[in-house]
């Protein structure tokens, strides 16, 4: 069976968006190519037991085990050595990608208590868009009592378009919440 939000791109999206900018292909309309997950330990980085734990946190989320990240150099201030993990990350395509910005969208954002919709000035040059979350507790599978240290993430949607505003129309297509500026 696929995704709920593969179907809506295809049946729903990509003609509306082929229509309302006049687009002669389909392959011009804009696709989300992945969806990557950082989650920075920072502090945590000397606690392994806080590291297993934010890891396992992020593979609850996403369904995918991550990558743990390490220091590229030694930073005193900090107390990190070159090497020592700072972080973990799990990049998402396919199936995968499209079922997490389901439960993202229809679940997790309503969640967060007063949240006016993110900014549509977060694009980069390249189409992507780029936004953080403070806290994980937010998605419904995450136990909150199991819970020992609040994690913020950053997450990333990497797509094909070149222009931002058929970017923009491609993430409100998946009724992403964006405030009124």
């Amino acid at each position: 069976m696929k995704p709920r939000f593969l179907e809506k791109y295809k049946n729903e999206i990509v003609p509306d968006i082929m229509q309302r900018f006049s687009l002669k292909n389909k392959f011009e309309v804009p696709r989300i190519e992945k969806i990557v997950l950082n989650m920075g330990i920072g502090g945590a980085a000397h606690d392994n037991k806080l590291i297993e734990d934010a890891s396992g946190q992020l593979a609850t989320i996403t369904g995918q085990r991550p990558a743990l990240t390490k220091a590229r150099k030694s930073i005193s201030n900090f107390k990190i050595r070159k090497g020592s993990i700072v972080g973990c990350r799990v990049t998402l395509r396919g199936r995968m990608m499209y079922e997490f910005l389901d439960r993202l969208v229809s679940a997790a954002l309503p969640r967060i208590k007063d949240f006016r919709g993110f900014s549509a000035n977060s694009f980069d040059a390249a189409g992507n868009y780029s936004f953080g979350l403070s806290e994980q507790t937010i998605f419904p599978e995450i136990d909150i009592d199991k819970v020992q240290r609040i994690q913020g993430m950053d997450i990333t949607i990497v797509t094909t378009g070149k222009r931002r505003d058929l970017t923009l129309e491609l993430l409100k297509g998946f009724s992403f919440p964006f405030r009124r500026d």
